[in-house]
């Protein structure tokens, strides 16, 4: 199990490392942010994760290959999504998964998701602002990103001011989590 999580931080420094010597603009997202931002309250609550998320700007992709590619990962584009596997034997969870800036993932999201600037220093790498993770994790809504909310919840990142930053659909979904944190 150690190992996993060892394999999974190594991908994520050495990913954000190469995108920092080729200067680009990016954003840690997903449950690296989450994990992140969670470890400023409470190391004890972070949860892991399996991949590594990236936010950046699409004219950015070609600039990102060499970049990526430089360091040993390889740029497919499978299923509609755009990943750099880490090795020619990994799987999809073994990569880095893009999502651009300014962009839905799915025609019918609320909102695209923040630009790369919506971010701040971590550990060694950029990470994506909490408003702007927080948004991110209300857009898509999936059963990981309503735990990761209840994460941030439980911990005291987000309380009942949030739900008014964000549009009504959004807000409602937010606020529906802090009335049942456990549902």
């Amino acid at each position: 199990m150690v190992n996993a999580v060892e394999r999974v931080k190594e991908r994520l420094v050495r990913a954000t490392g190469a995108l920092n010597r080729a200067d680009l603009g990016y954003a840690v997202i997903g449950g690296n942010a989450v994990a992140a931002w969670v470890t400023t309250v409470d190391e004890s609550a972070v949860r892991n994760t399996q991949d590594v998320d990236v936010l950046l700007r699409r004219s950015d992709l070609e600039r990102a290959k060499s970049a990526l590619e430089s360091v040993g990962f390889i740029y497919r584009h499978v299923r509609g999504l755009d990943i750099f596997l880490d090795g020619p034997d990994a799987r999809v969870r073994d990569a880095v998964h893009i999502v651009f800036a300014g962009e839905r993932v799915f025609e019918g999201d609320i909102l695209p998701h923040p630009d790369v600037t919506d971010s701040t220093e971590g550990d060694g790498f950029r990470i994506v602002t909490l408003e702007a993770l927080v948004q991110i994790k209300l857009t898509a809504y999936r059963d990981k990103d309503r735990v990761h909310l209840r994460d941030m919840i439980e911990v005291g990142l987000i309380d009942e001011k949030w739900a008014s930053r964000y549009p009504p659909a959004l807000g409602e979904r937010l606020q529906a989590l802090l009335d049942d944190p456990l549902g």
